[in-house]
């Protein structure tokens, strides 16, 4: 008989079955906790999406545990546009995680669009961009973009930060 160490090794993807279903059961748990104000005559509301995305998590992890339980092995990453044994590119990674970073802290402050041409331009920047007119410029146009999206196609209202009275 194999050791468990040895056993755990060969089945490593039971670890991912595990996340998906706990991630799965906190999603269901959350949703189960949503506070509705109003009751909807269509039968479907904001629950409706948590317990849908919810199961399906909890489905795959299942099927993903019976999978590996049954002998089934993810196959390697054959890697046709990079070199696995390539090192992290801290200089694209660093950057970007920055970003990401300050476009949690100031959205509230600074509003979406200003944030989200923020968020955009530098991820441009950070993957390799250099033009430095046209960047900004799509930029600017996927953060208005993205805000009248969510507020007129969603009925979303992403922060307005410093341009409340211009949007």
């Amino acid at each position: 008989m194999k050791p468990v160490a040895t056993w755990l090794k060969d089945r490593s993807e039971l670890g991912f079955a595990a996340l998906l279903g706990a991630v799965g059961v906190i999603v269901l748990v959350d949703a189960i906790g949503l506070k509705v104000p109003y009751q909807q005559s269509d039968g479907l509301g904001p629950k409706t999406v948590p317990y849908i995305v919810a199961t399906l998590l909890i489905i795959c992890a299942v099927m993903l545990a019976i999978n590996v339980l049954r002998g089934g092995s993810a196959e390697p990453e054959d890697g046709e546009d990079i070199e696995i044994g390539t090192p992290i590119d801290w200089k694209v990674v660093v950057p970007l995680s920055l970003v990401f970073i300050i476009n949690i802290l100031f959205i509230d402050m600074l509003g979406w669009v200003i944030s989200g041409t923020i968020l955009f331009w530098g991820s441009v920047l950070a993957l390799g961009g250099r033009n430095f007119i046209r960047d900004p410029l799509i930029s600017v146009a996927l953060a208005v973009g993205t805000f009248y999206g969510f507020y007129l196609g969603l009925g979303i209202h992403l922060p307005v930060g410093l341009l409340k009275g211009v949007l």
